[in-house]
């Protein structure tokens, strides 16, 4: 470019420079309106191909009309035109409300719908615990409390008697329910996270954790079903289980995906395979947290109002219902895709 810039002097004035050039400054300036005015997503393939061209052209064009004295409203277009393009590739959005709307339509759907294999294997594995569990229970009533601690049981043990149970389900006249939410909400934020950040160690722990949250989901079924109050138990359950459990099955299926990029990262260095699973894992969580706070006004509250074991089950399916489709109707179409 030096050598352009030596030999270009004598011949160079402001409108064959313009001539020249103004072709490419035009059509930075559109496709930069056209960023401004809705967002880069706008723009065809050849365009986003095209726009840093055109960004260092124009930076070049600044160049040689400083250096060859042109007039100063040639100078001052370009050097604004340069400044926009800047922001556009490299400054941060202009717009949050533009980042998380696009958060919720693109990153966090997109995000766990790429999981879906690790997300069908921590499902696989909670379901599993559950069936052994409910098995073990039902066959010698003392597994229980070698899976489940007393404190966590809250009297819902194999010793309650049948109306003990119901008074559970239907009597819990608790006040300060919005409390008990905030506290069911950090104790299941706990699992998640857990069950992300353990992935970081091959995803046995994560696995483990998993299974064990199954175990002890199958061991209270038991309890209540002995009693001949399953069906009740597991409907009073799912107005807040099928959201909270969802939430916590896609935070293992985070920390797997973690987990394997570490003990896997096939073609790529081990650390561009764990940024590239990091970035994709992240999103998902962030998105589970939110999921866990739903879950929680849930539990707190809705689960203590709706008295009515058809309501329960209904609001725990359409819930489920909604979360399937936001993930894998919506997110199916956003979702990453792995790099090679």
């Amino acid at each position: 470019m030096s050598a352009f810039v030596d030999a270009a002097p004598p011949l160079l004035n402001a409108s064959r420079f313009r001539a020249a050039h103004e072709a490419e400054w035009t059509r930075l300036d559109t496709l930069l309106g056209r960023i401004e005015k809705r967002s880069v997503r706008v723009l065809s393939d050849d365009d986003l191909l095209a726009l840093p061209l055109l960004y260092r052209a124009t930076l070049s064009s600044l160049s040689v009309a400083r250096e060859t004295s042109l007039d100063r409203a040639l100078i001052a277009y370009l050097e604004q035109l340069c400044a926009r393009a800047y922001f556009q590739l490299y400054g941060v959005s202009d717009s949050a409300w533009r980042d998380l709307r696009r958060f919720f339509t693109h990153g966090w759907p997109g995000a766990v719908a790429s999981l879906w294999r690790e997300t069908l294997v921590m499902a696989v594995l909670t379901v599993l615990g559950g069936i052994v569990a409910y098995a073990l229970v039902r066959a010698d009533p003392s597994w229980f409390y070698g899976i489940i601690p007393e404190g966590l049981a809250g009297g819902r043990d194999p010793a309650a008697s049948a109306e003990a149970l119901r008074t559970t389900l239907y009597h819990n006249k608790e006040d300060g329910l919005g409390i008990f939410a905030s506290f069911l909400f950090g104790h299941n934020a706990q699992i998640a996270i857990f069950a992300f950040a353990l992935g970081f160690a091959f995803v046995v722990p994560t696995a483990l954790l998993i299974l064990y949250n199954g175990l002890m989901l199958g061991a209270m079924i038991a309890v209540f079903a002995d009693k001949g109050l399953g069906p009740n138990f597991c409907a009073w359950l799912a107005i807040h289980g099928t959201t909270e459990m969802f939430a916590i099955v896609i935070s293992g299926a985070a920390g797997m995906r973690i987990g394997t990029a570490i003990a896997f990262p096939g073609r790529r260095t081990r650390m561009a395979a764990l940024v590239d699973a990091g970035r994709t894992a992240a999103i998902a969580v962030a998105g589970v947290v939110l999921m866990l706070a739903v879950a929680a006004i849930l539990e707190g509250i809705g689960r203590q109002v709706v008295t009515s074991d058809g309501l329960r089950a209904g609001i725990g399916a359409a819930m489920l219902a909604a979360w399937m489709v936001y993930y894998y109707g919506l997110g199916r179409r956003h979702a990453p895709r792995p790099s090679a």
